[in-house]
């Protein structure tokens, strides 16, 4: 299986347990690899044999930027789901969903959740 990385890309979105992250805000990152078999676009040259980066990026930008939701796992989730959907040559997807400043005490980079769905080898 072949792999296409969309990393660290960043969106501003409302998601969130604590009303302040509702009202205020908050950054969030997602890294996602697809599962792709890519031999034919490597050997036509050619977009229909592989997955348009920027229409993953939209696809991304619309779930985390869209509808809040209570937890990162929902927003994760949503992502995979609707790339799995909107793209059928991805037979595998997973999403690395990282919030870098959630509203808890401590001292840390960030907290993240990632999941896998579909085939992954």
């Amino acid at each position: 299986m072949d792999y296409i990385h969309v990393n660290d890309i960043e969106f501003y979105g409302y998601h969130g347990v604590f009303p302040e992250e509702t009202k205020l805000g908050q950054r969030f990152r997602l890294t996602v690899t697809l599962a792709v078999d890519l031999q034919k676009a490597g050997e036509t040259d050619d977009l229909a044999h592989t997955v348009n980066y920027g229409e993953v990026y939209q696809v991304c930008r619309s779930v985390v930027e869209g509808e809040p939701k209570k937890l990162v796992e929902a927003v994760a989730e949503e992502v995979a789901s609707r790339l799995l959907s909107e793209f059928q040559l991805v037979k595998g997807i997973r999403v690395l969903m990282i919030k870098p400043d959630p509203p808890i005490p401590g001292h840390y980079k960030s907290v993240a959740i990632e999941l896998t769905r579909g085939e992954f080898s």
